[in-house]
């Protein structure tokens, strides 16, 4: 017997336990309705008796099996299921009792008038004791197999939520209750599960029901109120796992397999920044676009590109798997008709003039640079090669080919360097500005952020490595400080610039306040349902080479002038001496050709004089 027909005969077998008992219940209410009717010495012809209960039972049975009420016995909508098996009955019996009145046999009619009452009463008690069973046991069954979990939001999505767990054969849970705000839901059930609220009890519920998932229902709540809230959240020590936000919702599918356990955006400690400039269509629409370095801010780069309708986007790496990967996402989602992709060092001038001249773009984006802190140090020629000189032959090709606008990825790093990676990118923006005062036609500009949450890289996908690994969580300073942003906030930054640009200008994006990163893990480890140092520890190694205690997003010589987007400032150009500048970038390149390490390291803290090694804090710096 194959798989299709064990499952058919098990289903039939159910169907036909389930018409027994009520074939039995039926059967007792014909005695009820037998005696009730004897008592009162009413005339009942007892040798067609028997035959008419057996009609009588029959008729209700098949009018609930035509209804489907065996079919979705008392399943996750049991009002709908008893509406259904009643249905079925009533209208059952009613054909019964109107075949009784046309076949003349009207005086078994109250007979079975009293049946059909007492059988109505008596299925709706057997299937009200039949739930009540199977409701305790199932929760017995759940509280003991599956984890118990709290749905934060009792709206839409988490009544959502709970029919599909119920109906779920991949994501079992044992829901305990509902939590919200609304005054409106507290202390009402939803099928058949408990709403509790405000939000602030759901420690003392998470302790008081031993809670081990929280699931975060609420895809429409705003950024500052989900802040709050996963902070409430993270302190339980459950672990969380959270809905998408409306936007980031898959319509098509269904919520539980969208539910996310860390959504680094819910980390950010700030709401997230709307960019939007009716410019950065004009800026891209019908025009050729060429993207140097498609790592994680340089792919969403081109995703976002991709949507103002450019002629054509030019994808440019050294590194192939980047380039394949977006490549294939942008075909995947219909623009490979637009995308071209090459395998390329921005190091390799020839190379480059041989895009520029081939593709003709109109906008440039350099991203490609090496951006690990660590390893720059030891390898500081490398920086340069890449950082520096990439910088200057993308910046130099822009000019000779007469391209509309350049923009440059920076990094608060490059605000008075105190490693090698930043001090090279401190000295791209200086490319950049002496660029911009040659007044070659083309609009040089550096856009400086810092942190980016959820990129190569960063804390997150490493500190989430550590945890999933079982630790410890490692953090270099317990004081140490980060801005941070997410992706498609950089992005978006860096696209509005280039619509803002005139020429020479560094922006500077207004990140809120900073976070500390003992603070981050601290919530991340709990979001992941663990209780750092006692469950999972965290390790503090000490600094690296050339790592701050602080970032910094502006030099003090800058100074800042407001956009027309209020989280957007432009720091004042700084005069670069050309002759002075491209001597030093002369003998810095003839030292990192030489691998050089020393004499390149010294000859970096010449051309950036702000780069220096020792620490120091900031007085604003929240320890």
């Amino acid at each position: 017997m194959d798989k299709k027909s064990r499952v058919f005969f098990h289903i039939s077998i159910r169907h036909l336990l389930l018409m027994l008992i009520d074939a039995v219940s039926l059967a007792g209410a014909a005695l009820v309705a037998y005696f009730f009717l004897d008592r009162f010495q009413f005339n009942l012809q007892l040798n067609k008796l028997p035959y008419w209960i057996v009609g009588y039972i029959i008729c209700g049975i098949l009018g609930m099996a035509i209804f489907k009420a065996y079919r979705s016995f008392l399943t996750v909508d049991y009002i709908f299921d008893l509406a259904k098996s009643f249905s079925g009955f009533l209208i059952g019996e009613a054909v019964f009792i109107g075949f009784l009145s046309l076949t003349g046999n009207t005086k078994f009619i109250p007979f079975m008038l009293i049946c059909t009452i007492v059988g109505t009463f008596i299925l709706l008690v057997e299937r009200i004791a039949y739930f009540l069973l199977v409701k305790k046991l199932t929760f017995m069954l759940n509280r003991s197999n599956y984890p118990s979990a709290l749905i934060i939001g009792a709206g839409v999505a988490g009544r959502t939520v709970l029919s599909e767990i119920k109906r779920s054969k991949d994501h079992k849970y044992h829901v305990i209750g509902f939590v919200d705000d609304d005054e409106n839901k507290i202390s009402h059930y939803i099928d058949g599960i408990y709403v509790y609220g405000p939000t602030i009890l759901i420690p003392e519920l998470c302790a008081k029901h031993k809670i081990d998932e929280l699931i975060f229902a609420i895809p429409t709540c705003p950024d500052d109120k989900k802040q709050k809230l996963l902070n409430i959240c993270s302190a339980t020590g459950c672990s969380v796992k959270i809905i998408p936000s409306l936007f980031e919702l898959d319509g098509e599918k269904k919520f539980l397999p969208q539910i996310k356990s860390i959504n680094v955006e819910d980390l950010l400690g700030r709401d997230v920044i709307k960019i939007s400039d009716p410019h950065m269509a004009d800026l891209i629409n019908n025009r050729v676009v060429l993207v140097t370095g498609v790592g994680s801010i340089g792919s969403e780069l081109c995703r976002q590109i991709v949507k103002f309708g450019p002629k054509k986007l030019v994808m440019v790496d050294i590194y192939e798997n980047n380039a394949y990967d977006i490549q294939q996402e942008l075909i995947r989602g219909g623009w490979g008709n637009i995308v071209s992709t090459e395998i390329a060092s921005v190091r390799d001038y020839d190379k480059m003039k041989l895009l520029f001249t081939c593709y003709k773009p109109d906008i440039v984006f350099h991203a490609a640079a090496h951006k690990h802190v660590p390893l720059m140090e030891d390898n500081p020629e490398e920086a340069v090669k890449n950082n520096i000189f990439g910088t200057f032959n993308v910046a130099r090709l822009c000019g000779e080919f007469g391209i509309r606008k350049m923009v440059l990825i920076s990094t608060d790093k490059a605000v008075n360097p105190t490693n090698v990676m930043g001090a090279t990118k401190r000295c791209c923006e200086m490319v950049m500005q002496y660029m911009a005062q040659q007044d070659n036609g083309c609009e040089y500009v550096a856009v400086r952020f810092g942190n980016v949450l959820g990129s190569n890289g960063s804390v997150i996908p490493l500190f989430a490595k550590q945890i999933e690994s079982g630790g410890p969580v490692t953090v270099t300073h317990p004081d140490i400080i980060r801005y941070f942003m997410t992706i498609p906030e950089a992005v978006s930054l860096v696209l509005e610039a280039g619509s803002l640009a005139h020429g020479g200008e560094i922006f500077v994006l207004d990140m809120g306040e900073p976070v500390k990163i003992t603070t981050l893990a601290e919530n991340l480890i709990r979001l992941y349902g663990y209780q750092p140092y006692t469950e999972m520890p965290i390790k503090f190694t000490g600094l690296r080479p050339g790592e701050k205690l602080f970032e910094e997003l502006l030099m003090s010589e800058e100074g800042l002038s407001e956009t027309s987007n209020k989280k957007i400032f432009i720091g004042k150009q700084i005069d670069i001496n050309g002759d002075e500048f491209m001597a030093d970038l002369e003998k810095i390149r003839v030292a990192a050709a030489n691998n050089d390490k020393e004499n390149v390291t010294s000859l970096l803290h010449k051309i950036v004089p702000t780069f220096v090694t020792e620490q120091k804090t900031p007085a604003n710096a929240k320890q």
